[in-house]
């Protein structure tokens, strides 16, 4: 058994988990959690704009570095692998970040890696499907992560891996910094988004067969507050929220609902993060067009939502024979 440290570092937010790591009965690794923690930094703030990290955001995600830095030396991490997605590999000034993230993590020996969008959904692929075959969903499945700066799409099952995968341009900080200015936004708004994600999920099904989806899963903040709001959670629960199988309407109305409503009503749901209140609606209209064209193509009644994620993914590799030994 190892433990280890996993830091997923996006456009909205920074997230850590700890855990213990060793190999399955079945030849997989299996994962412990020891501790899971997350912080909104919108290091992506501007970025659409300005075309780099503003000093504000890369000091908010530093700090948070740094107090995740602290947490796997107390918790004893063998190793501890520092991913960054979108907006560190969008900015012009990434370098800067990166070794600021070295810094932050010093002794530990952190190299900083800013992987490219297939690899960030590989890695999500990993982390959210371990359950799904218990669950007897149906393969192949789809998994979309939609993040703050771009969304991955990954295809594929457990006998065989990834099938097929693509990330595109198009996530909640991005869409709602181009597009949703109004609170809440105006119709013209919401069409102007609605096309570019319309546009960038034709791209994804030039390369992924949407029609050959057994099981459609959603990743990441967008789509469990999505669910929660469908289930009508009194709190954020996430035992009720990984797994949950929910009918295609159902997720569909409360996708227009959260896009539709003011941000002091977001703001009152028991389940939403302070952080996700101004951006939660461009995360419902990806999610809702995403479940609407695969729901079309491969006639799917249902989707699922995980709490597992490209997080999990990070720690798992690092037991993995190509994983980092750091």
């Amino acid at each position: 058994m190892t433990r280890v440290g996993a830091v997923d570092c996006g456009t909205n937010s920074i997230r850590l988990l700890v855990a213990d790591v060793e190999p399955g009965p079945n030849g997989l690794p299996a994962l412990t959690e020891v501790t899971r923690q997350m912080q909104i930094v919108r290091l992506g703030e501007g970025l659409d704009a300005s075309g780099a990290i503003s000093q504000e955001a890369m000091s908010r995600t530093l700090t948070a570095a740094g107090e995740y830095a602290a947490t796997c030396r107390e918790q004893g991490c063998a190793s501890v692998r520092f991913v960054a997605t979108s907006a560190s590999r969008d900015a012009s000034n990434a370098s800067d970040f990166v070794a600021g993230v070295r810094e932050a993590f010093g002794d530990l020996a952190v190299e900083p890696e800013v992987v490219s969008g297939l690899e960030e959904a590989r890695l999500s692929f990993v982390g959210a499907t371990g359950d799904l075959a218990a669950a007897g969903a149906e393969d192949p499945y789809l998994v979309v992560d939609i993040g703050g700066g771009s969304t991955e799409f990954v295809l594929g099952d457990l006998a065989r891996g990834v099938l097929a995968a693509r990330s595109v341009d198009v996530g909640c900080v991005r869409m709602t910094e181009r597009h949703l200015h109004d609170d809440p936004p105006t119709e013209d708004q919401v069409w102007s988004a609605l096309s570019e994600i319309v546009r960038a999920v034709e791209d994804v099904a030039s390369d992924v067969d949407l029609g050959s989806v057994g099981t459609l899963v959603g990743l990441a903040g967008s789509v469990t507050t999505v669910t929660a709001h469908a289930l009508g959670l009194p709190a954020y629960r996430s035992d009720q929220i990984h797994g949950a199988e929910l009918a295609v309407p159902l997720v569909i109305d409360a996708c227009t609902d959260l896009l539709l409503s003011p941000r002091s009503r977001r703001r009152e749901l028991p389940y939403m993060h302070e952080g996700r209140v101004d951006v939660i609606g461009a995360g419902a209209l990806i999610w809702r067009t995403v479940v609407q064209r695969v729901a079309h193509d491969s006639k799917l009644r249902t989707v699922r939502a995980s709490e597992t994620d490209i997080l999990d993914g990070i720690a798992l590799s690092q037991l993995a024979p190509s994983g980092p030994s750091r």
